[in-house]
């Protein structure tokens, strides 16, 4: 084994300075080389007759050894295949010692072997995986050269004076002189060069198997030999030079567009159908109002004004759409001036908490005292209710990611009714939403008035592309990554503070494989004014989490509420949005959704009534934070973030 590990070492100090060529070699088809190993023999049966001139008084059974094996080989490896074939002839040595035994005298007896062959052992070799492990497989056909033994008879320890006769040193009888049996093994190969030298070395350990049937070494008795091989084997081949063909990478053909609308000065003035959702979400460890909801004195309630609700703006107010936020965040005021104006309505308060029904009674409580300490509402209207979970639980069983979002979202307040005069047309029930809002101002750039910057076949050519923007000044700004073919960006989001600017747009692709593919345009970008004298309006739907099924729930008030305002000539525009919880692409195609549900039932709408002069245009935005209309900080925000809002944009 020394003068084994001694060859490896000068074979890889051969090697190492070819180690910067760069041609390269395929693997060797044919190797060459030498194995050797230990051979753990296991003797099992009977032997008592040696030979013609010695049977000694007791037979021995059972005995062990360990014997060299050493051989050259030749492998041929099949091109491109897992098969190939392999031969090692060599010296095997199957030497052993039997177990003692006793003689009728008392007398201890010894007996050990020195069986030598020359083995010769074809096999078929397959690597499954075609990597460096393999298993082999074949006959065995062995000569035997060597079939001496010893044998050694003791004295009989209760007669220390006894002499013992001296070593019998002779050969076995009746051996026989050729076997045929079988081996299987495996082995790993590892490479000892690399592919840029022509000549390859390999070392191999490998373990072999050669069972008992077939190996019995004489013609008489019952003896016969089970051997397991460990070894390795040092290899080398040569190694033909591979022709490597530049493969020739072909960009993807992408058709990069970019639309700067041209936008005129002007005004639109807009009635915003707002929804109201009726819960009131609260904080952790607290069953008090949270301060960014609006509460009144009680002398303040005869000024307030549902239609100018705007007016009263929460003191510590997040998100992007400050003046809807400042509606929603009036809901207890709203729904205490509906109750006051309606003596016969009722409602039923259901606080829900983790901690339990108990604390979710006190949330409902704090709601309750408010409404009747400030708005006077007679206490035997409203009714409360404590639960662990909301009958429509933002969290649902076995959910795994973004917990504390869905918790937020399930400590709150609902507000139940069965009064249609609190709640949203064609709605009745405990899940009813509340009526909603009329808001009217002036109108946020539209959709239509964004930048459009569209690279068709981006889906199939990149796994993501970006946007660098750059100013008449070399600012460059960065949007992106995207994974969608189309992106609109609003005109405020690329100029800032400005009102004018032209850009160099370079669109950015990157392949699968790693590759760039870069586009370049140039464009001229107008900050978004809306057109003078034009009137607009604006209508929402809201939805529970991960839920655009619930559009069924709205389907008459779309059809019979909004589908009629529809302006003659008139262009509705739908556009969906998700929270951020969940998946992304998820998300994308959940608002994508939710925005054709939509637009099914206003297109039949439309049909029944006989009209096809209107044309929709649908996107979905998913849970894009440049395009939310909400933040996404608290529960209120989310839960309005989870919404279709559809504008009725006039003819002109």
């Amino acid at each position: 084994m020394k003068k084994i590990l001694f060859i490896i070492l000068i074979a890889l100090g051969f090697q190492m300075p070819a180690m910067a060529q760069e041609t390269q070699y395929e693997k060797p088809t044919w190797l060459f080389g030498v194995a050797a190993g230990a051979n753990f023999n296991f003797y099992r049966g009977t032997t008592q007759r040696l030979n013609d001139n010695l049977t000694v008084p007791t037979a021995f059974h059972d005995g062990d050894g360990i014997g060299l094996f050493a051989a050259p080989l030749v492998e041929y490896h099949f091109p491109d295949s897992v098969w190939g074939i392999m031969l090692q002839t060599g010296y095997d040595n199957r030497q052993g010692e039997w177990d003692q035994v006793i003689s009728p005298c008392n007398c201890p007896m010894d007996l050990s072997s020195d069986l030598s062959y020359i083995t010769v052992e074809p096999s078929l070799r397959i690597a499954p995986f075609k990597n460096g492990l393999y298993v082999y497989g074949g006959p065995r056909l062995a000569f035997n050269v060597n079939k001496s033994f010893t044998y050694k008879k003791g004295t009989n320890p209760d007669f220390p004076a006894q002499i013992a006769g001296p070593d019998v040193n002779a050969d076995f009888g009746d051996v026989e002189n050729t076997i045929i049996s079988m081996q299987v093994g495996a082995g790993y190969d590892i490479p000892l060069s690399s592919n840029t030298q022509k000549t390859q070395f390999v070392l191999s350990p490998f373990v072999s198997f050669q069972p008992y049937f077939g190996q019995n070494p004489r013609a008489t008795e019952s003896w016969n030999n089970t051997t397991v091989r460990v070894g390795a084997a040092l290899k080398f081949g040569l190694g033909r030079k591979l022709v490597v063909e530049e493969a020739e990478v072909v960009a993807p053909v992408i058709g990069f567009t970019v639309n700067s609308p041209e936008n005129v000065p002007g005004e639109r003035l807009v009635t915003e159908t707002f929804p109201l959702r009726n819960y009131v979400y609260f904080e952790k460890e607290s069953t008090e109002i949270p301060s960014r909801y609006v509460l009144l004195n009680k002398d303040n309630v005869k000024d307030f004004k549902e239609d100018q609700v705007e007016v009263n703006t929460p003191k510590d107010l997040s998100g992007r759409s400050k003046r809807e936020m400042a509606v929603y965040y009036n809901v207890l005021n709203i729904l205490g001036d509906r109750m006051g104006k309606n003596p016969s309505s009722s409602i039923t308060l259901v606080g829900s908490s983790e901690k339990g029904p108990e604390d979710g009674k006190l949330m409902a409580e704090s709601v309750k005292k408010y409404l009747v300490d400030v708005f006077g509402i007679d206490a035997t209207r409203i009714a409360v209710e404590g639960r662990n979970k909301p009958k429509i639980p933002s969290e649902k069983p076995g959910g795994t990611r973004e917990l504390d979002l869905l918790r937020e979202g399930d400590r709150r307040v609902s507000i139940e009714s069965n009064s249609p005069a609190l709640l949203m047309e064609f709605q009745s029930g405990p899940n009813a939403p509340l009526k909603p809002v009329q808001i009217k101002g002036n109108q946020v750039a539209p959709v239509e008035s964004y930048v459009t910057f569209k690279a068709e076949g981006a889906k199939e050519g990149f796994s993501s592309w970006k946007l660098e923007l750059t100013d008449e000044n070399g600012m460059v700004q960065n949007f992106g990554p995207y994974t969608e073919e189309e992106v609109r960006l609003p005109g405020e989001t690329i100029l800032g503070t400005n009102t004018e600017g032209d850009y160099k747009v370079k669109m950015v692709g990157t392949t699968e494989d790693g590759g760039i593919v870069t586009e370049e345009s140039n464009i001229n970008v107008v900050l978004w004014t809306p057109s003078e004298l034009e009137e607009g309006m604006r209508f929402s739907i809201l939805y529970e989490f991960d839920d655009s099924k619930a559009i069924a729930m709205y389907e008459k008030y779309l059809a019979e509420i909004v589908a009629p305002k529809i302006p003659e000539n008139g262009k509705v525009i739908i556009h969906g949005y998700t929270d951020v919880i969940g998946e992304t692409d998820n998300n994308q195609k959940l608002s994508l959704a939710r925005a054709n549900d939509v637009k099914k039932i206003l297109e039949k709408a439309m049909s029944n009534s006989k009209r096809s002069d209107v044309t929709f245009e649908v996107h979905g935005s998913g849970e894009d934070e440049a395009a939310a209309p909400f933040g996404n900080k608290l529960p209120e925000e989310r839960a309005y973030n989870r919404t279709v809002v559809i504008d009725l944009i006039p003819a002109n």
